[in-house]
């Protein structure tokens, strides 16, 4: 019989996925503990056909950066032309976008938006830490959990292996978490 690596179902995964085999693979995964996420982490996703699949990365999202347990960069952005800063997510108005998202995806979705989005995500930016890590149980396990400050927003993370974390976005709103993956720079 041949086991499948967790790596090597990921790197199917993030080619797509219904919400069920991404879940499968999130619930078959051990949990994470605070510090393992420790550092900086480049980010990607597995898109299932959730409203919020594709808009990370149009809008620049380059990952996370984890300081310690009080000070979490939830939302690192590519800067146009280098480097990287820090959005504030209370200035995003993700919730009042969900009933959009779901009805007219199109709308944000539209590549002019993101080229928008990206000139201006700058004047969004924060130098303050907008999320705590924190330890919740969700399907069951309890694992490291991204909280936001300013959002009805939970990131669940799982280990794929030492340098590479599943998460579960549960965002008030949404039926379905929005799963994505970040890998240790």
């Amino acid at each position: 019989m041949t086991t499948v690596e967790p790596a090597e179902t990921l790197r199917r995964l993030a080619h797509g996925a219904t919400v069920g085999e991404a879940l499968a693979f999130f619930d078959g995964l051990p949990a994470v503990e605070v510090p393992e996420l420790f550092g900086s982490w480049r980010g990607g996703e597995v898109p299932t056909g959730n409203p919020m699949d594709g808009l990370l990365e149009r809008f620049g999202w380059h990952g996370k950066r984890f300081d310690s347990a009080d000070d979490v960069h939830p939302l690192v952005m590519d800067r146009p032309g280098g480097g990287q800063f820090s959005l504030h997510p209370g200035l995003v108005p993700l919730p009042a976008l969900l009933p959009l998202l779901a009805r007219r995806p199109g709308l944000v979705r539209h590549p002019a938006l993101g080229r928008v989005a990206r000139l201006l995500g700058p004047a969004l930016g924060t130098r303050a830490p907008r999320a705590r890590l924190r330890r919740t149980e969700y399907r069951g396990v309890v694992s490291a959990t991204m909280c936001y400050d300013d959002l009805p927003i939970h990131d669940v993370f799982r280990r794929v292996d030492a340098d590479t974390v599943l998460g579960a976005m549960d965002l008030r709103g949404l039926d379905a978490p929005f799963v994505f993956f970040l890998r240790r720079e």
